[in-house]
């Protein structure tokens, strides 16, 4: 057993380290935002209205703790599938920030060679396959790449994350039933954000929701807070050790908000100010924060420097997708399927 001063040390650093992500998440959503809307380049210059980001931008900002908590448990060789809300996601499971703006940028330096935009970000050298900008597709890719662990008989996991959304759509279903019939090792994580897109999501949604429908099919759920880092990480932990001991898909089910628009230029003003008001008291990086804070020998001054250190890493990072080159042009003609034509038209 671990003495109390060995137990409050790891306290002080698992909590840290759940800041860090969410800290590191939250300054490159700022960032791209930023880019999107034409804001100050990396290198001080007023971008004159002109926007750096290319093609639409979904913001994860005030998700931070599900991402955060949920890929703390991945490891390198687990796989993950997104959303079209997933730069959060990318850099939880251990994705270079600087490529991932770089694409964003539509940059040659990109993880996609600029191709894919927000949307489509993917690093396989992670075990990032991809976010979707279609809505619900993630489910059975992430089913799939779970029935080729299984084959394969590797000792990994996958974690699919998706939206409330994303329960009214086929692949749900699908996907649910697949991974209970083969016992595949999938995690099902419903980041319930309580928007798609610009239509409140409970009025949309029959019945008690993603648990209940994951109990019908046999699968086992956890609902947790999802603005507080420390329950999403527990509950993300037990089930990730059911998952991975071979007790087959689990769902977690982690309640959270959309303090942005659906994309970066969209103010919102179909949402009820007072709900968003409302929300933006539980954030979930101040409340990390106080908790941090309020832990016996924590130290305000290593907060201080994990934003700090967050903070150069993203503009340092800004910088680098300035500065990359644009893809060649011949680029255009390269990762495409071959239909077997061999003839362009």
């Amino acid at each position: 057993m671990n003495a109390p001063g060995a137990a409050l040390s790891e306290d002080l650093e698992r909590l840290a380290a759940l800041y860090r992500t969410m800290v590191r998440i939250r300054c490159f959503e700022n960032a791209a935002e930023a880019a999107s809307q034409g804001g100050v380049s990396a290198f001080g210059e007023a971008a004159h209205g002109r926007a750096q980001v290319r093609g639409p931008l979904h913001l994860s900002t005030g998700q931070e703790a599900v991402a955060a908590g949920v890929c703390a448990h991945l490891r390198r060789e687990d796989y993950l599938t997104s959303t079209h809300r997933g730069h959060g996601h990318t850099l939880a499971k251990g994705a270079n920030p600087a490529r991932m703006m770089a694409e964003l940028f539509g940059k040659a330096s990109g993880f996609n060679g600029g191709k894919g935009g927000s949307m489509h970000i993917a690093d396989f050298s992670v075990g990032m396959l991809g976010a979707n900008g279609v809505v619900a597709a993630g489910l059975p890719i992430a089913v799939g790449a779970a029935h080729a662990l299984k084959l394969q008989r590797r000792d990994a996991i996958t974690a699919c994350f998706f939206g409330d959304g994303a329960i009214n759509r086929g692949p749900f279903l699908e996907a649910l039933n697949w991974a209970r019939v083969h016992e595949l090792p999938v995690l099902f994580v419903c980041e319930d954000n309580r928007w798609s897109a610009t239509t409140a999501s409970g009025p949309m949604i029959a019945g008690l929701g993603a648990g209940a429908r994951a109990a019908a099919l046999d699968i086992g759920s956890l609902e947790v807070d999802g603005n507080d880092v420390l329950a999403v990480h527990a509950a993300a932990g037990r089930l990730v050790d059911e998952v991975r001991s071979g007790g087959g898909p689990r769902l977690l089910h982690a309640r959270t908000y959309r303090v942005k628009g659906h994309v970066s230029v969209d103010p919102a003003t179909y949402r009820d100010p007072a709900e968003l008001a409302a929300a933006l008291l539980t954030d979930p990086i101040a409340r990390a924060r106080a908790a941090y804070l309020a832990l016996p020998a924590a130290e305000q001054g290593t907060l201080d420097a994990i934003d700090a250190a967050a903070t150069a890493e993203i503009e340092a990072a800004l910088a680098a997708a300035e500065a990359a080159p644009w893809p060649d042009p011949a680029s255009a003609y390269t990762d495409v399927q071959d239909t077997g034509a061999g003839v362009w038209r």
